[in-house]
């Protein structure tokens, strides 16, 4: 089994920061790219940043230069700094992660829970 548990969610005013977590437990043999979506009410599920095995970066344009996602491989977890949050950041952040399991080949993507980031105006 595998399992990805995030933190770090909250209610902020605007201008605010927020850190989220999410760390991978179970038997993973490896872990290829982990990443951070979102959900807002009546929207669909965006992506919002991912980061590769090797440290290297992506994010969607309504977040760049405010959000900066970062991993520790020993840990097993991924971080979302979020910086000069903004009302439209409201949403529930998901984390998700490629893993591949010990004994099993296939890689597959893994979601957590969901964590609640609320941006009061």
């Amino acid at each position: 089994q595998v399992q990805l548990v995030e933190s770090g969610g909250g209610l902020v005013q605007a201008g605010g920061s927020l850190r989220l977590s999410c760390a991978a437990s179970g038997s993973i043999f490896s872990i290829n790219d982990m990443g951070w979506h979102r959900q807002a009410p009546g929207k669909q599920r965006e992506l919002v940043a991912f980061i590769t095995s090797g440290g290297n970066t992506n994010y969607a344009d309504s977040v760049k230069g405010r959000f900066t996602i970062s991993r520790d491989n020993a840990k097993n977890t991924v971080y979302l700094q979020m910086n000069s949050l903004k009302p439209e950041d409201t949403a529930v952040y998901y984390c998700a992660a490629q893993i591949s399991r010990v004994g099993i080949l296939l890689i597959r993507n893994y979601w957590g829970q969901g964590t609640q980031v609320t941006v009061s105006s």
